[in-house]
């Protein structure tokens, strides 16, 4: 896999980080649909089958996963744990293994990645008519109770327990990833050897286009228009993930405050970067580190990427004038 992802990122465009397409997949016609999931625009798309049952079912899913894994769904697995007050609650499998994915980041950046942010995180919200910056004293008391040592798992029982009673999970940074990965699971034992998914941003693609050509996929540059470019990233049977400041964000008293919470400070990170994208051979890998880089900044993610020898990654980070661009692991760079 290393030598794939070497060889298909060698060219790298300097044209950007939200991502999207540029170039087609062929004479064929494809078979696509595009549905809202997971709070945002999904979209699947295969370009070597005209089975439609088989982007409905990916679609089932996703959205099985979603009833999983949402904080905010009543009765999901996340939204009972958060619910439980430090008592076991039983989980699904997948489940378990999310969290443990989860955890494994959050023991690789020191907790600057921390799946038990929810207690800050649903004091902000970005997306309604009227955002406000949350009263300091209410990010204090939540920020007592961050810390993802306090999660437990029992596997044995199938069982997730939080040591403190106050505690709450937000899988928002690894989710989408991790059920990006299982749709293409069940697309790929289909037969399937051209397609991509595109969960609002998390682009998983399946072998390369009809044309045989690796698939285009643009990197959007922060802050501008839909379709104005940074670069763009040439990507075979791989996960192309961006995260930014750009993405959900208000202006309050001249100060920009944007998604990406710092676990420490329960504030926006401020690590000089305001985008950050992952190419990863699996999607919820792409997922955290591309929040887990942003959090930390260049020179720290960059450690922390020396520091996973077992996968190949790859990374683009766009500096906070939205313009400079540092490569790691890309050939030429």
């Amino acid at each position: 896999m290393k030598k794939k992802l070497s060889r298909l990122l060698r060219s790298v465009t300097v044209m950007a980080a939200g991502l999207f397409f540029i170039t087609g997949c062929g004479r064929s016609e494809p078979v696509s649909k595009t549905e809202f999931m997971l709070d945002t625009v999904c979209a699947v798309t295969i370009y070597d089958k005209t089975d439609e049952k088989i982007i409905e079912e990916a679609f089932r899913i996703g959205k099985n996963y979603e009833n999983l894994f949402s904080a905010t769904i009543e009765g999901s697995d996340i939204y009972r744990i958060n619910e439980a007050k430090g008592e076991k609650v039983k989980v699904d499998k997948d489940t378990i293994e999310l969290i443990e994915t989860a955890l494994k980041y959050s023991e690789l950046t020191d907790g600057a990645f921390d799946i038990t942010i929810y207690p800050v995180s649903r004091l902000w919200d970005f997306t309604g008519e009227n955002p406000k910056v949350p009263e300091e004293a209410l990010i204090k008391e939540a920020l007592k109770h961050v810390n993802y040592k306090n999660v437990r798992i029992n596997k044995d029982e199938s069982t997730v327990q939080l040591l403190d009673s106050e505690a709450m999970i937000d899988p928002g940074a690894i989710g989408k990833g991790y059920i990006a990965d299982k749709m293409k699971e069940y697309i790929v034992s289909k037969g399937v050897k051209s397609a991509i998914i595109n969960l609002g941003g998390n682009v998983l693609t399946i072998g390369e286009s009809i044309e045989k050509r690796p698939f285009k996929i643009g990197i959007r540059k922060p802050f501008a228009g839909e379709s104005d470019m940074v670069t763009a990233v040439e990507a075979e049977d791989c996960s192309v993930v961006s995260s930014g400041s750009y993405e959900r964000y208000f202006e309050e008293g001249g100060r920009l405050y944007y998604h990406i919470l710092d676990s420490k400070t329960g504030y926006p990170a401020e690590g000089g970067l305001s985008g950050t994208t992952i190419i990863s051979a699996k999607s919820v890998d792409g997922d955290a580190l591309s929040t887990c880089c942003f959090i930390l900044g260049y020179e720290k993610a960059v450690k922390l990427l020396d520091s996973i020898t077992e996968e190949d990654i790859k990374a683009i980070f766009i500096e906070d004038d939205n313009s400079t661009m540092r490569f790691y692991g890309m050939e030429g760079k």
